[in-house]
């Protein structure tokens, strides 16, 4: 009998466990380190996705964000990076970048949907903006971004 009820707790915390797990993983991030990044003469805040959680949970959950901010993931190394939207409310643009800061190519991603959006080639960065940022400001492929992640490389 005592054995069945440390069992029963032992489960019971589990599962609350878990549910606080999924009920965190369920806010947004707001508080990562930021970098400021430059794009022509335009200006980003951006967060900054170091750690595999920070990156795997991105830009989930917001439902706004100003139009000059943005979140820097950072990869160990290069690699083909693919990006999806799934829990993510806002339409975003994926600038896959290169060491130097080469815009590698630019991808539109719809809120809410597995689909998936790959760099061509292999990347470390991926900047996320809000949707038409990039095409607002004419900023296109083969573009240079500038910044601290980006001036040991050049």
């Amino acid at each position: 009998m005592r054995l069945r009820s440390l069992l029963s707790l032992s489960l019971l915390a589990s599962s609350l466990l878990a549910g606080a797990n999924a009920a965190a993983q369920a806010e947004p991030q707001l508080n990562l380190q930021r970098v400021h990044l430059s794009a022509g003469m335009y200006q980003i805040d951006a967060q900054v996705a170091l750690a595999p959680i920070e990156r795997q949970t991105g830009l989930m959950f917001r439902k706004e964000m100003p139009q000059q901010e943005g979140m820097l993931f950072v990869f160990e190394q290069p690699a083909t990076q693919c990006f999806w939207m799934k829990n993510t409310l806002l339409p975003l643009t994926a600038a896959f970048v290169a060491d130097d800061g080469r815009i590698v190519n630019l991808a539109d991603m719809k809120p809410q949907t597995t689909d998936s959006h790959c760099s061509e080639e292999p990347v470390r960065y991926v900047l996320e903006m809000n949707q038409g940022w990039f095409a607002k400001k004419n900023i296109k492929k083969g573009a240079k971004l500038g910044g601290p992640p980006f001036q040991a490389a050049r």
